[in-house]
């Protein structure tokens, strides 16, 4: 059996060239890069050149990267290691409602310690209510989340201007950034962004596993959330993974390289896979025009996701309802958007990458329409 993959924005599969330098990492240069000996300092070597290569492809200094263990850990790291250094300047924090589960429920987790969350529904498209998200910041505010692009329809924030505006209106915000889903994909600078950090992960540009990034801008103060060594300028204790930050770094750099002739391929997908869908009588597209063309979001009403997630899995074509964070629960950035539950209910997110072709995309589209035929005569579609 053929597979079709197409859950990308959930993870990319490894690059061969990057996991073989991260098996060269694990058993040839394999030393503490804290170590006081050869190894150790050509492992702190390897390091340091895996840093610059992520520096340059987030647009900052070298010293302004940390390396965590995942997105995750760098939403938590930059949320509560900000507000945990600003508790005397108020309590009040304000974020898309739309935002990955790694940032909505560190900021759950501050709620119940007291502070005031103000989550802010976008614009029906799903796009960015910068009114709104303006409107919600005021002297109180210590903390302001922003999702460069959006995990589950594709919207790119305008982050820029956003950082821009609430400087005016508040100096004293410490604004983050979730850019897990647009390193390598959209062009950015951390720097140009106006954000005092922002947050990366490596297996969503086919690097392993286990790895990610904090962009943190010099001068922005956060406290750690554990203690230890003094890695990582002492934010993220414990020996550093060598060979998956190596990993990442290369990565990163070939996505950094590639990224004009990746994006022209993926554009050039997804109008292709647009066109075929609305000849699918029954198909609602959910994310818009504009969105990056690497997330495509479209429902299939009077067809459950999980039940045509089964039957595409089945034929080896592998798609998503939504953030492989939320295990299938009901997505929160279409409920969010206002889209009625039948819509939400039968949500497909299909994400692409570099490798992907359109004769995968022709795969897919047949049986999607085989799905729904078959689902409707057995009755088991809902």
């Amino acid at each position: 059996m053929r597979e079709v993959y197409l859950d990308n924005a959930a993870t990319t599969r490894c690059n061969p060239q990057v996991a073989r330098l991260a098996l060269e990492l694990m058993t040839e240069d394999y030393g503490n890069p804290s170590s006081l000996h050869r190894k150790g300092f050509e492992a702190q070597r390897r390091l340091r050149a895996a840093r610059r290569q992520l520096a340059e492809a987030l647009g900052c200094r070298e010293e302004e990267v940390i390396f965590t263990s995942g997105g995750t850990e760098a939403n938590n790291l930059a949320i509560q290691g900000a507000v945990a250094a600003r508790l005397r300047l108020g309590k009040t924090l304000v974020a898309m409602a739309t935002a990955h589960a790694s940032v909505l429920e560190p900021l759950r987790y501050l709620e119940k310690q007291g502070h005031t969350l103000r989550l802010v529904p976008p614009l029906p498209d799903g796009s960015a209510d910068e009114a709104a998200l303006l409107e919600a910041v005021d002297g109180d505010t210590v903390l302001f989340c922003s999702q460069l692009v959006d995990s589950e329809v594709g919207t790119v924030a305008p982050v820029a201007g956003l950082s821009r505006a609430i400087r005016r209106k508040n100096k004293n915000v410490y604004l983050h950034c979730d850019a897990v889903q647009g390193l390598g994909k959209t062009a950015f600078s951390a720097a140009r962004l106006g954000v005092d950090s922002l947050s990366v992960s490596a297996h969503k540009i086919a690097a392993p596993k286990g790895c990610g990034a904090l962009y943190l801008r010099r001068g922005a103060r956060i406290l750690p959330l554990c203690y230890g060594g003094g890695q990582e300028g002492g934010l993220r204790p414990g020996t550093e993974s060598t060979p998956l930050a190596c990993a990442f770094g290369e990565a990163a750099a070939l996505a950094l390289g590639n990224m004009e002739e990746n994006s022209a391929h993926v554009k050039e997908l997804r109008e292709y896979f647009v066109n075929k869908l609305v000849k699918i009588p029954g198909v609602c597209m959910n994310s818009p025009p504009q969105a990056t063309p690497y997330i495509c979001n479209l429902s299939v009403p009077g067809y459950r996701s999980e039940t045509m997630l089964h039957f595409l899995a089945e034929r080896g074509i592998y798609v998503s309802s939504g953030s492989a964070c939320s295990k299938g629960a009901a997505s929160h950035v279409l409920k969010a958007m206002g889209l009625p539950p039948e819509r939400v209910d039968s949500a497909l997110r299909v994400s692409f990458c570099p490798r992907n072709t359109k004769e995968e995309i022709d795969v897919l589209c047949e049986a999607l329409g085989e799905g729904m035929a078959a689902l409707a005569r057995s009755g088991k579609g809902k």
